[in-house]
């Protein structure tokens, strides 16, 4: 025969304290002494407990739950923005439920539909270019929603991010200023950041008078190393080799330097290479590769302190749309 699923009571009982102290302890750690959060997590793990999610809804009428939707759980980009959100929900006794849009429309739809079947108190979102279907369930959801990586001047409810279209124009800016004559740009059209990337350089090589259709190469695939490589691969093989190229992400930036590498030519002396977001990769690579610097970690930890202090306290932030900024780093791969 089967056993009988283990009960709060049982590991009260095996742990020597009340019901209330083990409730107490799984829901805010915090709340009891380290001693005797050892001894209750001792009991749990002897006993195989798994705390009933629904009895305690019930009982709360709390879920102790903030939904985060994600463009993808694949892409780098967002593994320090989730770690911040894990670092300072999870101590404070929240579940962080993930869910993944994988950068279609359709899915962010079904994933905000599935959040909230599930009763949130908080959704932590990227992004701020919902459907008007996504809008709406989001602007009836009841609870806080902060939307981030990007800003907005219509936000939801709360909105956290950087101005993606500026800082790309002033990447683009800094190599027109270091002389740059051929600067080029390769991107991922699937990601609406990186949209908002190539506008940012388009109007920096308009004011400057140097745009050309020609310096652009684009994918509808997702960014990767190999799409860097391929795109400005195309872009040499048109005899359209340009001097300097701005890379709407820092794995086009990895595959562009690697491509460089494969045919012989210098990076910086040859071509000067900057990507966006500074993903950990970037300062240790040969050469460490220029980027625009994002504080994801700091935006993952901002919006969750943001839910917590609504949830607990009902203290809303003073503006609801916070600019975190962003830092352009010029390093070995460009030339100077």
């Amino acid at each position: 025969m089967r056993k009988k699923r283990s009960t709060l009571a049982d590991v009260a009982n095996l742990a020597g304290v009340s019901a209330v102290t083990v409730s107490r302890a799984l829901r805010r750690p915090d709340m009891v002494s380290a001693k005797l959060r050892e001894r209750i997590d001792a009991a749990v793990r002897e006993l195989a407990y798994v705390p009933d999610v629904a009895a305690s809804r019930l009982a709360s009428n709390r879920t102790h739950t903030i939904g985060v939707i994600v463009s993808s759980l694949t892409n780098g980009v967002f593994a320090d923005y989730i770690n911040a959100l894990h670092d300072n929900l999870l101590p404070a006794g929240y579940q962080v439920l993930i869910l993944s849009t994988r950068y279609s429309e359709a899915e962010e739809e079904k994933a905000i539909a599935t959040l909230l079947g599930q009763h949130p108190e908080a959704i932590i979102i990227v992004g701020v270019d919902q459907s008007a279907h996504a809008r709406r369930l989001l602007e009836s959801a009841g609870v806080p929603v902060v939307q981030t990586f990007q800003l907005t001047d219509q936000p939801i409810d709360i909105n956290l991010g950087l101005d993606q279209t500026q800082a790309a124009y002033e990447a683009t800016k800094a190599l027109i200023a270091l002389k740059h004559q051929r600067i080029a740009v390769i991107a991922s059209r699937l990601d609406a950041r990186a949209r908002a990337r190539l506008d940012g350089y388009a109007r920096a090589m308009r004011e400057a008078g140097r745009y050309d259709e020609s310096l652009r190469a684009t994918t509808p695939q997702q960014t990767s190393v190999l799409a860097g490589s391929q795109l400005l691969g195309e872009l040499i093989d048109k005899r359209q080799r340009p001097d300097a190229v701005f890379c709407c992400d820092d794995l086009l930036a990895l595959g562009a330097l690697f491509e460089c590498q494969r045919r012989g030519i210098k990076v910086p002396d040859d071509m000067s290479i900057i990507g966006f977001n500074n993903l950990e990769f970037t300062a240790y690579a040969h050469p460490p590769l220029a980027t625009v610097s994002t504080p994801r970690y700091e935006m993952g930890q901002m919006a969750a302190e943001i839910v917590r202090r609504i949830i607990e306290s009902g203290e809303r932030p003073p503006a609801d749309r916070i600019d975190v900024g962003f830092k352009i780093e010029l390093r070995g791969s460009v030339k100077r």
